[in-house]
């Protein structure tokens, strides 16, 4: 190789053309402000990778009689500005920088480490070219740093004052100014994808939601104020999944809905402490009944938390504030004549000595024959009964067969207070929407009349009975256990009678599973109603059948079914479990819980519609050739009312299907509104099929892509609002993929995330569950048919 530049020289494309921030496309400009600044010419050909065989993405062709190639950028301004003949001193000066670009400036990662690459550049500003000349150094930074530098805003750059002018006499020189052209004709255009925060955010801030469960919640004066209580599970249990979708977390969906609507919301459960259940447990467990309510507070507890149930309160009734609100409410229900005295004749053990409580008593239902009926209630038909109506009774405790003797009780006079309990209930089944199989479980006990119901029993473990000559005797939990909630709003408040006293500004709303109807619809009325006073009434009750496992009934005992505290123990998420046991939830019949339906439910729906809309709209969006995560402005002309456009037309069907959903949130139908949302995801997918998003369309149809992109993005943002009350964790994930806030919901479908808006990182919401889990599940949590 001589040391005189050749006549011109060939670069070979191989890869096609390379994005603005590679490697591939720093060479490719090092080569051409080379080739200017020594007057060489420049031929570009591209050639065929598979022909060529190579993977390099470009080579240079010499202009020898050998055809020398060079595959090495800095090899190629070597060669072309001849370093090898400077003078020694300056030979090493300039391989020094070579070699410092090489080892240190090229590794920088442009985008993640742009200020250590502007100061790395800049610490060394004062070895490159001081006036407008291009030199080998020059040339070989430049390339490196163009991109960065091009794209670095300019409050960064004025960090760096020497780099800044160093930069801008290079771009301004002949030689820069000549090969610029054409490098961009001949690299993919790249953006500087800027990291999002709070000051690159342009969003509609008056639908930000707000919600500080620090804060305490207490009715506001003109505001809708929405008091909402899940039925108090038994302390004496795991809760499995029947029990969760049958009261808390259908619950939690109308109070999270409720929040996000703007709705002044308290949410209110916790688990009920007193009564037959607690003592029958403490005694098979060997514990007291305060260690055994202690057990299993912890455990409902954790079960819940891990389920992103969000209470404002979830408290227990075996505390001082129950005793006194039940005794209050008893006292003022003796003192106006709804309160008896009867001799009843109750079950005896003579083995244990003791009357039998109705939860220590099992035998034949009289109604319907199913054999392991409760004293005081059959779980097959639902049917009250009183223990004594069981046919062949038997006691829990010893097997042993029982007697019946005489003991004296209070009664609540439900058949005179049932006028005044159907004038309620009239009022409130129309005006709250009951649930339909509340309303009817309700009627059906009115329409066999109410009659006077004992209110007492003989236990240790409950409320104290403040009457004298039932010093030994408790209330009924059936009696106490509504009244439980606003013992547990006191443990929130000591102002709790503003949300329980407070029928003008509060709507209450209740949720339960059908055995539990009559004490919300009939008994807990009843009792306000003779108090006297003036109390909140319920608005709204919303009821569920049941929910069987695979054609069976969970078995904690046989190990059959999932319950609360082991559904983390399959690695699926808690939001999974949730859209699944709501999209089953059994508002009308009961329901099945099947491991092929579940594993379905998250690959078929949530990961091919809902997963593949957010995925395909922040990728599109987020790629550096593109959006670089900023949202375009859509054309004003193909969004406006009245417009024939498709972008219009969506935007028409998701209102529609958005009024549908607040319509039956609103009526409680939770199962239809998660379909309803669904259906606004699917109509998303529909959407970017039709406007085929596209690498073409954004090349060759660039107002119709940003209009695409910029509804696409905001219906993402709408969903998040839309799924919070059903998976409040994919909620939050797609808000930080957004970088804006958890949202509140609106009456229409807007642009809120506004053009320049800076979105943050994709993410999966969800992962695709191998159906082979199918059968290990099954395996691990039993088979419901054999139950």
């Amino acid at each position: 190789m001589t040391n005189s530049v050749p006549l011109g020289i060939t670069l070979v494309q191989n890869l096609g053309a390379p994005a603005a921030n590679t490697a591939a496309a720093a060479g490719l400009l090092k080569v051409l402000i080379a080739a200017k600044a020594t007057d060489t010419a420049v031929e570009l050909t591209s050639t065929n990778k598979a022909a060529s065989g190579s993977k390099l993405p470009f080579w240079v062709v010499l202009g020898d009689s050998q055809q020398t190639k060079l595959y090495d950028a800095n090899a190629v301004v070597r060669f072309l500005y001849k370093t090898g003949s400077l003078a020694p001193a300056d030979h090493i000066a300039v391989e020094q920088l070579f070699e410092w670009e090489e080892k240190t400036l090229s590794l920088f990662d442009s985008e993640k480490d742009m200020n250590a690459m502007l100061a790395a550049a800049d610490s060394k500003a004062g070895q490159l070219s001081g006036g407008s000349t291009v030199g080998a150094v020059d040339a070989v930074v430049l390339g490196t740093m163009y991109f960065v530098l091009s794209n670095a805003k300019s409050s960064v750059l004025a960090t760096f004052p020497s780099l800044q002018q160093w930069f801008s006499r290079q771009v301004a020189s002949a030689a820069v100014t000549a090969a610029l052209p054409i490098y961009t004709a001949n690299i993919v255009k790249v953006l500087v994808r800027e990291e999002p925060s709070l000051n690159n955010r342009c969003f509609n801030k008056d639908v930000e939601f707000n919600y500080d469960p620090s804060k305490k919640v207490l009715p506001i004066e003109g505001a809708k104020n929405i008091l909402i209580t899940s039925a108090l599970p038994y302390v004496n249990n795991v809760p499995h999944l029947g029990n969760i979708i049958g009261s808390t977390l259908s619950a939690d969906v109308f109070a999270r809905y409720s929040r996000i609507r703007g709705n002044n919301t308290l949410f209110i459960c916790g688990t009920d402490e007193y009564g037959t259940a607690t003592e029958t447990k403490a005694l098979e467990e060997g514990v007291s009944c305060r260690e055994l309510c202690d057990k299993y507070y912890a455990v409902h507890k954790e079960a819940y938390d891990w389920f992103g149930l969000s209470f404002d309160q979830f408290g227990r009734t075996s505390t001082d504030k129950q005793t006194e609100i039940v005794q209050g409410i008893f006292n003022k229900m003796h003192a106006n004549g709804f309160i008896s005295e009867n001799t009843t004749s109750q079950l005896y053990c003579e083995k244990c000595s003791r009357f039998l409580a109705d939860r220590f008593v099992e035998g034949t239902c009289p109604r319907c024959s199913y054999e392991d009926a409760r004293g005081d209630q059959c779980d097959k038909c639902g049917n009250l009964l009183n223990a004594t109506e069981l046919i062949d009774p038997r006691c829990k405790l010893d097997g042993n067969s029982p007697i019946i003797r005489d003991s004296s009780h209070l009664f609540i006079d439900l058949d005179r207070l049932q006028p005044k309990c159907e004038e309620f209930i009239r009022r409130s089944s129309v005006e709250g929407k009951w649930s339909s199989n509340g309303l009817a479980i309700t009627n059906d006990w009115l329409g066999r009349g109410l009659r006077p119901r004992a209110i007492t029993r003989d236990l240790k473990w409950g409320v104290p009975v403040p009457l004298p000559g039932y010093e030994s005797k408790v209330f009924y939990v059936w009696f106490d256990a509504c009244i439980g909630y606003p013992s547990i709003t006191a443990a929130y408040t000591p102002e709790w009678e503003r949300w329980w006293k407070n029928p003008e500004q509060v709507k209450l709303y209740q949720f339960m599973g059908k055995d539990n109807v009559p004490f919300h619809t009939v008994v807990f009325p009843s009792s306000q109603i003779a108090t006297g006073e003036d109390w909140t009434f319920l608005h709204h009750v919303s009821s569920c059948e049941y929910l069987n496992y695979e054609s069976g009934k969970f078995s904690k005992s046989r190990n059959i079914g999932v319950f609360g505290n082991s559904a983390r123990k399959t690695g699926v998420p808690a939001d999974v479990w949730r859209y699944y046991l709501l999209s089953s939830r059994p508002e009308t019949s009961d329901t099945d819980f099947t491991w092929d339906n579940f594993v379905s439910c998250n690959n078929a729906v949530l990961l091919a519609n809902i997963g593949n809309l957010c995925s395909r709209v922040m990728k599109f969006l987020d790629k550096d050739t593109k959006y670089a995560g900023v949202i375009p402005a859509a054309d004003p002309a193909l969004i406006a009312p009245g417009a024939d456009t498709a972008d219009r037309h969506f935007i028409d069907d998701v209102n529609k299907l958005l009024a549908q959903y607040i319509e039956q949130m609103d009526g409680v139908h939770i199962k239809a509104a998660l379909t309803t949302a669904r259906d606004i995801s699917a109509r998303g997918n529909q959407y970017l099929q039709f406007s085929n998003m596209s690498n073409a369309l954004f090349s060759d149809h660039r107002a119709q892509c940003d209009t695409v992109m910029a509804l696409a993005t905001n219906l993402v943002y709408l969903l998040s609002a839309l799924f919070y009350p059903f998976m409040p964790a994919t909620a939050a994930s797609i808000c930080r993929q957004l970088n804006a806030p958890l949202r509140l919901l609106p009456e229409t479908f807007e642009i809120d995330l506004k053009p320049g808006h800076v979105t943050g990182r994709p993410e999966y919401l969800f992962t695709n569950i191998d159906e082979k889990k199918i059968a290990q599940w099954r395996a691990e949590f039993g088979s419901g048919t054999s139950a």
